[in-house]
């Protein structure tokens, strides 16, 4: 069995919409170089913001 590790252990980083820092999830894992959002929420929040602004 694995040792586990310290929350405060894990790598963290900066969401890209609302700029709080979040912590690695094991479901990440295989992908976390490519996450860039804390939640979903996020995520939908900053796709909708860049495509209510191309009609204007």
């Amino acid at each position: 069995m694995a040792k586990q590790r310290k929350k405060r252990d894990l790598p963290t980083k900066t969401c890209a919409t609302c700029a709080r820092p979040f912590t690695w999830r094991r479901k990440w894992a295989k992908v976390w170089d490519e996450v860039r959002f804390c939640s979903d929420r996020c995520r939908r929040e900053r796709s909708t913001a860049k495509s209510g602004h191309k009609g204007s």
